[in-house]
């Protein structure tokens, strides 16, 4: 372990620091562990073996110095959606399952590409996941009696609804003395952590001004156990793994994106740099670990995270502190945590979904009224009306298809020719005109990816523009970085066809086209003499290769050479004629 570059220069000094910062952040983590697993519809002791579990092991084994894993509530609705339908036992397996997922993600180095997911589909989910939340929070704030849980979020807020004439008085009042205190407690002692003032000071007000009126943990879910569950061993079989395949592989990604953003949270704060890939590795083995105590899916949490840093944390000590904490509190005062309200774990729930709504990121992308505004509202409403699957998938889908339509958008294929007004006479775009353009030569910029999106529109533009049928076929290409087989084979099609009466050439081809070009075979089909670093090299060429009796009368002077070429054939023309006199 102490090979690990994130123990380097580790000091006596260092140990009272992360001590003080294990502590604070383990009495922070066990009201949010156990609010976590109740709201995604498990036992709360779940919430704080997969906090002690969870949070040694990614601490041991991770790539970020500072990160806190936990349960977190972007998982709730994921999770409480398996509990629903397939129940807490395959809720272990889908958490190992992911676990795995996210180990070979980590070994084949994968961690790289989770930032590639669209910014619009995390903000979208993000948002949503807050919504749900916070509306799940709704009925245990008021005290409702009744009530039924749904996966869906519409059937839920129906419910709430209609048992509103249920709403506690005593409910609202304890929950109101929660919110109240985790709200103010950072205002008046920032490094005092608010929510478990908050249970405490609730706790009081119920037990002793309404005892009995308002629902506890204990006659919710009976009492927490002081002890860790045995090593137990989910029943793994092909047919079940199948079915959950889908539900793991959303927990591996969403803990995947939220623990490496952690990390990056976490390095902006310390200047300091992450593994990501080794990362992946241990929030793979605590997530394969953790459903053998009966834990549920742990990622990075990035107010805990966030909170173990400002307290003064200098290495991953701190987060095996605060799992130890949380054990010790386990241990010892685990019978005490049965009294807490159900109306107490409400408002802390809230003001964690309050926090994680991206709410001012999420308006100031519907600002832009952009095709990511769209894919923003697709996700956030999918997310909070059908399910976070869906909605990623969704969202993924719809920004993949319209990245390719701008892509498309970007791409120019344009008729251009020398601007004689220039000091260099730069090839340019404007300057084809029914008089001033080349009968025998025909020059193209093509700028952006040449690809599956923009291909087509990039063959039409040549074949129509060439009906003529001129000699030569310029290309410049200077302006492609990429060329994907599509647009390689449409490529192919325009050198196919022009080449059964006219020639070729290339000019400025970067090395990504190049090598898909020599791969495919169209580099020797085009003729390696054909291609030209510089566009002049590639239009010399070109006049040098052009049936120059056609130059004869030719009056639109595409280039400084046509003058000359016109006029050596007008007196070409005139010797021949005296010579057929005499």
């Amino acid at each position: 372990m102490f090979n690990d570059k994130r123990f380097h220069h580790y000091s006596s000094s260092s140990l009272p620091k992360d001590l003080l910062a294990g502590v604070i952040v383990g009495v922070i983590a066990i009201p949010l562990g156990m609010a976590f697993a109740i709201a995604s519809g498990v036992k709360p002791e779940y919430g704080i073996y997969t906090t002690i579990v969870a949070g040694i092991l990614i601490s041991l084994l991770g790539g970020s110095k500072y990160q806190i894993d936990g349960p977190t509530g972007a998982f709730i609705p994921i999770l409480f959606g398996i509990v629903m339908t397939y129940g807490y036992e395959n809720l272990l397996i889908a958490g190992f399952m992911a676990g795995t997922i996210l180990l070979f993600m980590g070994i084949f180095k994968l961690g790289s590409l989770i930032k590639y997911i669209p910014r619009p589909v995390t903000i979208g989910f993000t948002t949503g996941i807050a919504v749900t939340i916070f509306s799940g929070q709704i009925a245990s704030f008021l005290g409702l009696e009744g009530i039924k849980k749904h996966e869906e979020f519409s059937r839920n807020i129906q419910e709430i609804m209609f048992h509103l004439n249920t709403t506690s008085i005593f409910s609202v009042v304890t929950a109101a003395v929660c919110l109240g205190t985790v709200i103010l407690t950072p205002k008046i002692a920032p490094k005092v952590p608010g929510p478990i003032i908050g249970l405490i000071a609730s706790t009081l007000v119920a037990t002793l001004f309404f005892p009995g009126h308002v629902a506890t943990i204990g006659t919710a879910y009976g009492e927490i156990p002081s002890t860790l569950p045995h090593i137990h061993i989910p029943n793994l079989n092909v047919e079940i793994m199948m079915k959950l395949i889908k539900p793991a592989f959303i927990i591996a990604m969403l803990g995947g994106i939220e623990s490496l953003l952690s990390a990056v949270v976490a390095d902006g704060m310390t200047n300091s740099k992450h593994n990501s890939n080794k990362e992946l590795v241990g929030q793979g083995i605590a997530n394969m670990i953790t459903p053998l105590f009966g834990g549920i899916p742990a990622t990075g949490a990035i107010a805990r995270t966030a909170t173990n840093i400002k307290n003064g944390a200098v290495s991953p000590f701190s987060g095996i502190i605060h799992g130890v904490v949380v054990l010790l509190v386990l241990l010892f005062f685990a019978p005490y945590a049965s009294y807490i309200p159900l109306a107490s774990m409400a408002p802390i729930l809230m003001v964690v979904a309050w926090n994680m709504s991206e709410r001012k990121v999420f308006a100031h992308i519907l600002k832009t009224k952009s095709t990511d505004s769209l894919v923003l509202v697709v996700t956030f409403l999918l997310t909070v009306f059908v399910n976070l699957t869906m909605a990623v998938e969704v969202g993924l889908i719809m920004s993949a298809i319209l990245f390719a339509k701008r892509m498309s958008d970007v791409m120019v294929t344009e008729k251009v020719l020398p601007n004689p007004l220039t000091k260099h006479e730069k090839v340019e775009t404007g300057m084809v005109t029914d008089t001033h353009d080349c009968p025998q030569i025909s020059i193209f910029n093509v700028e952006g990816p040449l690809f599956f999106g923009a291909a087509l529109t990039f063959e039409e533009t040549i074949m129509k523009t060439i009906n003529y049928r001129p000699k030569i076929l310029l290309l410049r290409m200077g302006r492609v970085p990429f060329i994907d087989t599509t647009g390689e084979a449409n490529l192919s099609r325009i050198v196919h066809h022009f080449s059964k009466n006219g020639i070729v050439l290339i000019a400025g081809l970067n090395p990504q086209p190049e090598n898909v070009l020599k791969k495919t075979g169209l580099y020797e089909i085009i003729g390696k003499e054909h291609f030209y670093e510089h566009t002049g090299e590639a239009i010399q060429s070109a006049l040098s290769q052009i049936n120059k009796n056609k130059c004869l009368g030719c009056k639109h002077y595409a280039f400084r050479e046509c003058k000359k070429l016109s006029a050596q054939e007008a007196v070409e023309g005139s010797r021949k004629k005296l010579t057929a006199t005499f």
